[in-house]
Formats: structure tokens, C-alpha cells, sequence
């Protein structure tokens, strides 16, 4: 049965013809009256998915770690902007600031947080999560709304739900791809007649079969830059986590989850999450190209692994009975596996400083 955004989508696309990959990604996640991110708490068994935060305490914690690092790293000035952006429930929040209040008292009373959310419903679920650091919480729908200030700034799973264009190779090169409708009126995918520059394709494009897809994502870069302008204006790093891949390439990475499972990504438009994986080579690319320190990427497993992972986790075991031991093993396991598809090495995370500081777990820069 078709959606309510998919009727909407049908008369638009019936009376105006057909849009980008782009739109449809915009229009299926925030669509002011049916967007999937706007009409629902998508999180947890009763949504389609869950993050890194939902799965264990200790990966917030960690992340935490990570940002006293990296204040003292810069100097451990007396005044902080904290600024989440998409920030589920407000469950990471909650246990970075647990983590910065235990560990660095100072950072913890200079600190004022900004949650940069669009959603009504998760503002609610992040208001409640938050309830007892409520004199210093901010909600704002754009980073510019945000106050000048020293900043850290942190991002679990943001860029993925920022819209991407698709290309498909032809034999004319490389074609914007679209949705439109078949000859039953139903949702389809269709080239358009918007070529993408030869010079702006990855080293493998030549040798790619007709039909292979290369995404860009204006949008992400967008962000990007200006959370380097933040940095290069105010100092501070920024810690972006995310699915996605360090070199560019061709491939389709679009997909849809709805119930905890891929969906056809034109099935259910406006009920399921709409997602694709983060080129973290052009994330890093704007962000030296504004002049900011950049530390080289990690594999998330990688960087828990470096913060301490096994030991935190050891250290909430103990005591405890075998059955919740062996919860935390498996969430550690979770979160920092490295076989193939698994979230240790899927996820990376990139960090990025307005000065040049050693940041731990990062490798120094050559």
C-alpha cells in the first residue's frame, strides 16, 4: 500500500515530472507534514534502527573520554560550547556528560550545550534523557543559531541523513539519476540529462561497468564547511562518527530501513529511515581545505579500542552477575567488531581541530 508521502510524491512528480535522488532523500526524511524524521521516534525495538549510543553506555562514555582529550589538548579554556548534532534521545549526551562531569569538574562547569535537532519528537525524548543538566541545554535547528565560543563538536550517524545526488554511467558518461513514475503511475527510478563533470569522478570510473552509480553529496560538504569555519573562528575539534568509506569510488550505497530491515528503497517513502554511507575522504578534504588540523581517520573499533574500551567494559562487569557480564561483553563486541559488515569497522571517525594538538586515540599527522 502506498504512503502517505507516496501519494504526495506521485502528484508532484505527475504534474512537474521527475526529481533528483536528492529531493526525494530530503522530501522522505523531512517532509513538513509526513517526513519520516519529523512524525516519529525512530529509534530503538519499536524503530527502525539502532546507533552506537542505544547499544551501550560505554560508547557514549568513550566519546566523552575523547572530548576531555581533547579540551585539554587545547588548553582547558574556561568557556565551552558542546554542540550535538542529531542527537537521538539525548543518550549520548547524557553519558559524555556524566563522563566530563566526573572527569573534568572545570570543563563540566563552563560548558553550555547546544542539541542540534529538527525533530518535535526527539526534542521531548532528549528533554526527558536530559532532564537533570537542564540549565545548561540548547535546542537549536541550525548550527549558525549556535553562539560563537571555543567549540567541541560531536556527530553520531548526522551525515548519513543528509540528502546525496546519484549518477548512473552511460555510454555518454555519467547521468543525474531520478525518480519518476512507470507506466502504472508507481514510484521508478529514471536518468536525466544532467551530466556530471569528467573531473569531478573518482580514479576507478573508466573501468566501471554501464549502470554503476557515483554519489555526491553537496549537502555534507556544506555542513562541513561550516563546522570548520566554527573551528577556524572559534578553535576547538570536532568528532564526526559515521557508516561510510575513506577513499572515494563508484557504487550505489542508498538504502532504506524500515522495521530493522532493508526495504526497496522507493517502497515506503516517508515511513522508513532513508540512508547511504559518508565519504569521508571529501569530509576531510573541506576540512583541510579550511585550514584545520586533521587527524587521520579511524576505524570505530579501532577508536574505542584506543580509549579504552576492554578496560571500561571490564570495569562495569564487575561485580555483577554473569548474565549482565555477558551483556556488556556482547555490546563491546558489538560495537568494536571488525569482520566484515560489522560496526568496528563499517563506522569511522574523523576528527578535526582548529589548531594542531595530539588528540588520543589519533595517530600524529605525518
Amino acid at each position: 500500500m502506498i504512503t502517505a508521502l507516496g501519494e504526495k510524491l506521485v502528484r508532484m512528480i505527475a504534474e512537474d515530472g521527475p526529481i533528483p535522488v536528492s529531493v526525494y532523500f530530503q522530501l522522505c526524511l523531512a517532509d513538513p507534514e509526513y517526513g519520516y524524521y519529523l512524525t516519529r521516534d525512530p529509534l530503538g525495538r519499536a524503530g527502525d534502527f539502532t546507533t552506537a549510543p542505544e547499544i551501550s553506555q560505554l560508547f557514549g562514555e568513550l566519546v566523552g573520554t575523547c572530548l576531555v582529550a581533547a579540551w585539554q589538548a587545547h588548553g582547558r579554556p574556561d568557556r565551552v560550547v558542546l554542540i550535538e548534532g542529531g542527537p537521538g534521545r539525548g543518550t549520548m549526551m547524557a553519558d559524555m556528560l556524566k563522563v566530563i562531569a566526573r572527569l573534568a569538574p572545570a570543563l563540566y562547569a563552563g560548558v553550555s550545550v547546544y542539541l542540534l535537532e529538527t525533530s518535535p519528537e526527539l526534542r521531548k525524548r532528549q528533554r526527558e534523557t536530559l532532564s537533570q543538566h537542564q540549565q545548561k541545554l540548547h535546542w537549536v535547528d541550525r548550527l549558525e543559531a549556535v553562539p560563537e565560543g571555543f567549540t567541541l563538536f560531536v556527530a553520531n550517524e548526522l551525515f548519513d541523513a543528509l540528502p546525496i545526488r546519484q549518477f548512473v554511467k552511460t555510454g555518454g558518461g555519467f547521468f543525474e539519476r531520478l525518480v519518476g513514475l512507470d507506466d502504472a503511475g508507481t514510484l521508478a527510478f529514471r536518468t536525466g540529462p544532467a551530466r556530471l563533470d569528467p573531473g569531478s569522478l573518482p580514479p576507478d570510473a573508466d573501468t566501471q561497468p554501464e549502470g554503476s552509480l557515483y554519489e555526491i553529496a553537496p549537502a555534507r560538504e556544506a555542513l562541513m564547511a561550516e563546522i570548520s569555519q566554527r573551528l577556524k573562528r572559534d578553535n576547538g575539534t570536532a568528532l564526526i562518527i559515521d557508516y561510510g568509506h575513506l577513499q572515494p569510488g563508484t557504487g550505489d550505497t542508498l538504502q532504506a530501513l524500515y522495521r530493522h530491515r532493508f526495504d526497496p528503497v522507493l517502497a515506503h517513502p516517508g515511513e522508513a529511515d532513508l540512508t547511504s554511507h559518508v565519504d569521508f575522504f571529501a569530509l576531510a578534504s573541506v576540512a583541510a581545505a579550511a585550514g584545520l588540523h586533521v587527524h587521520p581517520p579511524l576505524m570505530q573499533g579501532d577508536f574505542l579500542a584506543g580509549l579504552g574500551l576492554g578496560a571500561r567494559a571490564s570495569q562495569l562487569g564487575r561485580g555483577r552477575d554473569t548474565t549482565t557480564q555477558k551483556t556488556i561483553i556482547e555490546a563491546a563486541q558489538r560495537l568494536a567488531g571488525n569482520g566484515a559488515g560489522e560496526m568496528g569497522d563499517l563506522f569511522k571517525v574523523l576528527a578535526v581541530s582548529g589548531a594542531t594538538i595530539a588528540l588520543p586515540p589519533f595517530l600524529p599527522a605525518d
